[in-house]
This record gives structure tokens, sequence and C-alpha cells, in this order.
């Protein structure tokens, strides 16, 4: 068997490792590299070729959905008043926040914070440009750092999926929610009367 062939039958086998990680690990953030493994039709030892332990297979997992995800809102047209591109991007990011909460969850139990953070930098950029953008603008906030702001965003949308998995709110409701709530935390206060 030719090196090409070996590569090509190892870059399917972590594709499928990695699907069935997505997948598991997004019902259960307990799910082991054995429930992973049969999942993705390969046995541990497999597994283990390539992702020596389960830490590595939850960040090579985590970093593929937040890459996935940061991708998918390419689209997103953040062209415009600030407060209407901020909407649009909640509109199409907080169902990805949810999606992948089970799998935030893994990640936390096993990879520093310092990790899970530099996984989101791409992410979190784009929320940073917007925010200056708004500032300059005099729609957000200019006395709060914009990194408190885009933080204040990512825990409200957090708090927004462990909110529906709790049953308190609707998956319709959500974006709605979200929105009031990060645009009035975003809202630049109104000037002193001299």
């Amino acid at each position: 068997m030719s090196q090409q062939v070996k590569r090509a039958d190892a870059q399917r086998s972590i594709a499928a490792i990695l699907d069935a990680a997505l997948a598991c690990l997004g019902r259960n953030p307990e799910a082991s590299v054995s429930e992973i493994a049969k999942a993705a039709g390969v046995g541990r030892v497999t597994v283990y070729g390539h992702f020596p332990s389960r830490a590595e297979l939850v960040d090579a997992a985590f970093a593929r959905a937040i890459e996935e995800g940061h991708a998918a809102l390419d689209g997103v047209d953040l062209s415009g008043d600030p407060r209407e591109a901020l909407a649009r991007l909640i509109a199409s990011s907080w169902q990805l926040v949810d999606r992948s909460r089970s799998l935030l969850l893994a990640a936390q139990s096993v990879l520093p914070p310092g990790r899970i953070r530099a996984l989101h930098a791409g992410p979190m950029e784009r929320v940073e440009h917007l925010v200056e953008r708004g500032r300059a603008e005099g729609v957000f906030r200019s006395d709060l750092p914009v990194s408190w702001l885009v933080g204040t965003m990512h825990s409200v949308m957090h708090n927004a999926a462990d909110e529906i998995h709790a049953g308190r709110v609707q998956p319709e409701q959500a974006a709605g929610l979200i929105t009031a709530t990060v645009l009035s935390a975003f809202a630049a206060p109104p000037a002193s009367p001299l």
C-alpha cells in the first residue's frame, strides 16, 4: 500500500472519528472513547492512534465545531447599522452555541480555560470588530471594555441555551430574547445634559 493511500485512509478515519465525537459529545459531554470509536466504526486502538488521549480528541472535536461554526457565519451581513448587524449575527449564531452546549461542557472538563478562549478567538474577533464599529458610530457604549461586552453577549447566548434545555424558553424565542438583552447592554448611555 502506498504512502498516499495510507494517508487517504488515515484522513478518512480521522474524519469519521471527529464526526462521531461531535455527535456523541453533542449528546453526552461524558461520552467515552469506546462510544466514539463504536459510532465511528473503528476500534479504540485506531482512535488512540490518531488522538493519544480523550482530551486531545475532545480538543480536536471542539476546534472543528468552532471552525465550522465560524465559517458558517462568514455569510452574515455585518454592514449597515451596527445594532441591526448585531441582531443578524445573533439570529445566525445563537443556534450554533445551543448545538455546541454539550461539546463545550466536554471541553471544559478536560481543557484548560486558556485553550477554550484561544479556540473561540476567531469567532469572538468578528463580534469585537462589530462592537468597535458600533462604538465608533456612537451607538454602542464605550465606557466598558470591548472584551467585557463580547463576553456578556457570549454569556447571554449560553444562558439562552441553558434556559431552552431547562424548558423555560422555547427555541423560537431565543434570538429575540438574546437580541433584546444584548442590545440593551450594549446601548450607549444617553449624553448628559450640560
